[in-house]
């Protein structure tokens, strides 16, 4: 019994001493709970809205305040033409568009009907048929709370436009998500074991004592891994279009860079784990555990990050896919060019010159 305690002292001493281990029995467990707790929930609030309004008449004013004060919706802006509308939702400040007659008040006196539209952004059809759904209920139930008694009720009527994906089809958020999952990923766990598996096959005195530059054999290590990265681009566009249906409204040409530029992200930021780890093991951990959570949870795919606290908004702000995830929707489902996205490439292109730098400042040019 006496040798079991010491055994048992000794791996508590044992962790204890490392640092890192620590931070994953007690750290990650808190991280993950934050993170699943905030970010796992089918309900979307603060979203942006605009709204059309013509009529500008008591009725059209009272329901939009009744719009405002629910906790789903913030309302970005006013808009005063249809023209503006396809703009809004372009930028991507916009999920719901919400017009009105130019007679609203009118049409609900007189004919006791009238018709409100919604147009929502359906490159998200889950959050789309979401919004439409929570505008409808508010309408309704400030329809239900002006009849009152009325023998002839008024009817408002919603129509509903979904602009970019009037079908609703699921790919088109699932593709742009899974796309940049499987690139940072794949990529990062590739080269994450590169420069750690030199030092424990004890190749890597042969490399220090070449005439080659740390920054060369950084590179050097890159290359292949991005060669290897642009044939995956091209499979998953490939399943994408004839596998899945997704089409490409905008520049092909200009959706491969962007893909190849966080494919470097991808693969600067292994190497930089892979020049910090000490085993392969904690270098396959770290790209794994570390990044996936991230991607998954923060990038917006699954989970809108609008409906995170503001903590976790900004973090999300630090994750690469989160970016790339937002380009491949604007180049690929809404059509749009460089000069919508140029903000997305320069955060990526900045990513990418920083971890690189990184990776080569902690390179190591000697073992010892």
């Amino acid at each position: 019994m006496k040798q079991f305690l010491a055994f048992v002292k000794k791996e508590f001493f044992h962790i204890w001493r490392d640092k890192r281990t620590m931070f994953i029995l007690l750290g990650m467990p808190v991280v993950q709970i934050v993170i699943f707790g905030f970010a796992l929930t089918n309900e979307v609030k603060n979203s942006k809205i605009a709204i059309l309004d013509p009529s500008k008449d008591a009725a059209s004013t009272s329901l939009i305040a009744e719009i405002e004060a629910s906790r789903y919706f913030d309302i970005e802006k006013s808009i005063y033409s249809y023209k503006e509308i396809e703009s809004a939702f372009r930028s991507g400040n916009i999920k719901l568009a919400i017009v009105f007659p130019n007679d609203f008040n009118q049409s609900l006196l007189h004919l006791n009907k009238a018709t409100v539209q919604l147009i929502a952004d359906a490159s998200d059809p889950n959050v789309a048929n979401t919004l439409t759904n929570y505008a409808s209920a508010i309408i309704m139930d400030y329809q239900g709370r002006i009849t009152h008694d009325r023998k002839l009720p008024y009817t408002i009527t919603t129509e509903m436009r979904m602009l970019y994906n009037p079908q609703l089809k699921g790919a088109f958020n699932f593709v742009p998500g899974v796309m940049a999952m499987v690139l940072l990923l794949v990529c990062t766990m590739m080269t994450a074991i590169t420069i750690v598996k030199e030092k424990e096959m004890g190749t890597m005195e042969i490399m220090l004592v070449s005439p080659m530059k740390p920054i060369m054999i950084v590179i050097a290590k890159a290359i292949p891994y991005l060669v290897l990265s642009i044939v995956n681009i091209a499979s998953i566009l490939l399943l994408s279009v004839y596998a899945l249906e997704m089409p490409i409204n905008g520049s092909l040409l200009l959706l491969v860079f962007e893909s190849i530029l966080f494919t470097l992200v991808s693969l600067s930021l292994g190497l930089l784990i892979s020049s910090g780890a000490a085993s392969q093991q904690t270098a396959m951990f770290i790209s794994l555990v570390a990044l996936f959570l991230p991607t998954v949870m923060l990038s917006g795919f699954m989970f809108p990050v609008e409906n995170m606290p503001l903590p976790l908004r900004i973090i999300s702000q630090l994750v690469p896919a989160h970016w790339y995830y937002i380009i491949v929707k604007a180049v690929m489902i809404k059509g749009l060019g460089l000069e919508s996205i140029w903000k997305e490439t320069l955060v990526l292109t900045g990513m990418m010159l920083f971890f690189l730098t990184l990776a080569i400042k902690k390179f190591k040019i000697r073992l010892a």
